[in-house]
């Protein structure tokens, strides 16, 4: 018996055609037992140098429910996430990675939540790290303190972006075309409410992260910069500050000179006073820089991404 409601699950795959069949067996149990749910797997190639997209026909090849969206070239899992927002056809949307981390089988309650009215999204977080590096976890939790401080954003530590969402909340995240995206921050941005599902962290089924350190390190850049301009008070105050020590010092050395006649000595003070103060303003000049660039990228107004093939037979 097939019902009215439909649910498209989007999976954005980079190198993962070692997780994806193992994905596509596991979803496809979920979906075996939602019998009045009908299904639609999306699956987002986002520049593979591996075997995915090749995997991803077969699998369309053999079931109709099977979607994919291959991109010319890699654009990265924001647009991988936007793509399949903005092609999915059901009445609800999951978001989710072939990687088995997000936990298909939370789907179920997932949906009943939704299905009850009370809630627009089901969202996921995780309870705990294992199996993260120390490293890692620190400035994971040290980012989210950082970014619920200086933003008015919700944005919730451990969050993942595996939820489950209404129609109305996937219309509003698409109506946010900025080029430069960070979908934790639009999550929480346009608002709804949100049923957040606690989970232990799964390890991988199959192949590496794609996500080191490093790559991290620049996400949550963008992230505070996407959703927050404290950075740009905080560099304007440092430079009032620093005047207002550099006025006091010249007042100072005037002082001495008139009342004790000391002379100006202490070269190598001075040039560690000059270097500290040059630092100051080219990390003040590089905060300016990250907004300057972020408005350089959006000015252009080039597409999100481009597709190179697709099976969808709709625009």
């Amino acid at each position: 018996m097939m019902g009215t409601d439909r649910i498209s699950i989007i999976v954005p795959c980079y190198n993962e055609q070692e997780s994806l069949p193992l994905f596509y067996e596991e979803i496809c149990k979920v979906a075996q037992s939602m019998p009045t749910v009908q299904f639609e797997f999306l699956f987002v190639n986002d520049g593979s140098r591996d075997d995915t997209l090749t995997i991803a026909k077969q699998l369309a090849q053999k079931d109709e429910r099977v979607k994919y969206i291959s991109f010319s070239r890699n654009f990265g899992k924001e647009a991988g996430l936007y793509a399949g927002l903005e092609n999915a056809s059901g009445d609800y949307v999951a978001v989710m990675d072939a990687d088995l981390q997000d936990p298909p089988s939370m789907l179920p309650e997932m949906y009943q939540l939704l299905k009850s009215g009370e809630y627009d999204c089901a969202a996921t977080r995780r309870v705990d790290r294992k199996g993260e590096p120390p490293i890692r976890s620190f400035f994971a939790r040290l980012f989210y303190k950082l970014i619920r401080k200086i933003s008015n954003t919700d944005i919730v530590d451990g969050a993942r972006d595996f939820r489950l969402m209404t129609r109305q909340m996937v219309d509003a995240i698409l109506s946010m075309k900025e080029y430069n995206r960070f979908s934790k921050g639009i999550f929480g941005w346009v608002g709804f409410k949100t049923y957040w599902m606690d989970y232990v962290n799964v390890e991988r089924a199959a192949g590496e992260t794609k996500w080191n350190f490093w790559k991290l390190l620049l996400y949550s850049i963008d992230g505070i910069v996407a959703f927050s301009t404290v950075p740009l008070s905080i560099a304007a105050v440092m430079g009032i500050l620093f005047c207002l020590i550099a006025f006091g010092m010249i007042l100072f050395v005037f002082a001495r000179a008139l009342i004790w006649g000391d002379p100006v000595s202490g070269w190598p003070s001075t040039i560690c006073i000059i270097l500290g103060v040059g630092g100051i303003q080219l990390f003040c000049t590089g905060i300016m820089g990250q907004y300057l660039a972020k408005m350089f990228m959006e000015i252009k107004n080039r597409p999100i991404y481009i597709v190179k093939e697709s099976n969808l037979d709709r625009k």
